[in-house]
């Protein structure tokens, strides 16, 4: 009778659960791990469990071994198993020792919950989150997503400016892409790669004979991006000779190209991008006014990363999905201490960076988690963020944890601490008081 009820409560569980002995051959299959598999019970029972589960952790890092092996059981660990069907499923694994009376191990137990609707879920979230190719939930990225497709509409010169690392040619492409210019081209030159003489012959172009090595015309950037988009990054670093040339362009929408006699007509819209500061530079003599003006009719702002600290575990997620195309793996997340270093990292190098630390991390990883081992050098966390991140398993926990590091690493600077963060300060201030009321958070 015990058996059949046990049987009963087993079977009435949204979990699937299956144990092994000490043979690894299935000793017991539920009805949720037959509805998760498609695999049924008698097919299931006497079989290799890796012959039934086919995840991609059963050849290397399987947590049923990792148990049996150290007697430590694992915890809701995300892998991806193999259907009936061959369709891959994401589920969350658990894991504990079978004990006989006397305390002998005779065997294993795992328990599996499907987490295929809450991957369509998060997929879905993240699509919210997502703008072209931009990735963001942060207030002030959500802002300018709002306004790009009126921006885009129209034909104004548009600004970008932005720390190295920033996305700046996302967003230019993104308004191209909005445009009524989208099936023409998309140009980009990076001006501060190059001097000035190449520069403006990779503008304007050049006629045969121009210079020694020039040998027939040569079309400029101007020329091939006709009825489209020229986007011109780093446009702080030309010098004032090509400010003025360029200033001319778009006064008057032609050009001469270099040792050419003829005027030449331009229909382009100029989208720039800068990392510096164009209104100083313009007042220390060192950009022109006009030409400033021209190319500054709606300036776009982006903010750096440790400013939108909460964007981080979403771009993680979504250079994770890129980098599983490209290298051919199954990465399904960071651990909780990899991605607790992520957080307390204030990315110089802005989402750039963080894309390289992923790939770094794509490198070395050969489980289905990058660990805080796999993070390049720099990043590993210390003692004080390994034990900040020990028991962290939601959202919550998490956004306290950022508050925390934010307000320690601004020595309880409230203001200093939100802007790090990405926030308001009204909004950190309501989440204090939420997170204690007395007004204990430290």
């Amino acid at each position: 009778m015990n058996q059949i009820i046990k049987d009963v409560v087993l079977d009435s569980i949204t979990e699937g659960v299956f144990t092994v002995g000490v043979d690894w051959k299935v000793s017991y299959f539920n009805r949720a791990a037959e509805e998760i598999t498609g695999i049924s019970r008698q097919e299931a029972v006497g079989r290799p469990c890796r012959d039934v589960l086919r995840a991609d952790a059963c050849e290397s890092g399987c947590a049923l071994r990792e148990t049996m092996e150290t007697g430590c059981p694992v915890l809701n660990r995300p892998v991806h198993i193999i259907d009936v069907n061959g369709r891959q499923k994401a589920i969350s694994i658990s894991t504990a020792l079978l004990k006989d009376k006397n305390g002998r191990v005779i065997g294993g137990v795992e328990t599996f919950r499907d987490m295929t609707l809450i991957e369509q879920l998060r997929k879905q979230l993240q699509k919210e989150y997502t703008f072209e190719d931009i990735v963001s939930r942060n207030h002030t990225m959500q802002e300018l997503f709002a306004v790009l497709p009126q921006i885009a509409q129209s034909d104004c010169a548009v600004l970008i400016e932005g720390q190295t690392g920033t996305g700046k040619e996302l967003f230019a492409r993104a308004i191209h892409n909005l445009s009524g210019r989208r099936n023409k081209p998309f140009i980009a030159v990076n001006c501060g790669a190059l001097p000035d003489t190449l520069l403006e012959s990779e503008l304007f172009g050049y006629k045969a004979g121009a210079f020694t090595d020039a040998k027939k015309d040569k079309p400029g950037r101007f020329k091939l991006a006709e009825g489209g988009v020229l986007f011109l990054d780093e446009i702080g670093d030309i010098s004032p000779g090509v400010q003025v040339k360029l200033l001319r362009v778009l006064q008057e929408k032609t050009y001469e190209p270099v040792g050419g006699v003829e005027t030449e007509k331009t229909d382009v819209r100029i989208i720039t991008a800068t990392n510096r500061n164009l209104a100083q530079r313009v007042e220390q003599g060192q950009f022109r006014s006009d030409l400033y003006y021209r190319i500054n009719v709606v300036k776009l702002p982006l903010p750096p990363l440790k400013q939108r600290r909460e964007d981080i575990v979403l771009l993680a997620e979504h250079f994770i999905s890129q980098f599983n195309a490209r290298y051919n793996k199954n990465i399904v997340t960071l651990s909780s201490e990899a991605m607790a270093a992520l957080l307390a990292y204030d990315f110089p190098g802005n989402i750039r960076e963080l894309e390289n630390i992923i790939e770094h991390c794509f490198v070395l990883c050969s489980g289905d988690i990058i660990e805080a081992s796999h993070l390049p050098p720099f990043l590993k966390p210390s003692q004080e963020t390994a034990s900040s991140v020990e028991g962290v398993q939601t959202l919550g926990q998490m956004e306290v944890m950022m508050i925390e590091q934010a307000l320690r690493r601004h020595g309880g600077n409230r203001t200093a601490a939100a802007k790090s963060l990405g926030i308001d300060p009204s909004t950190l201030f309501r989440k204090l008081k939420k997170l204690s009321p007395n007004g204990s958070f430290q």
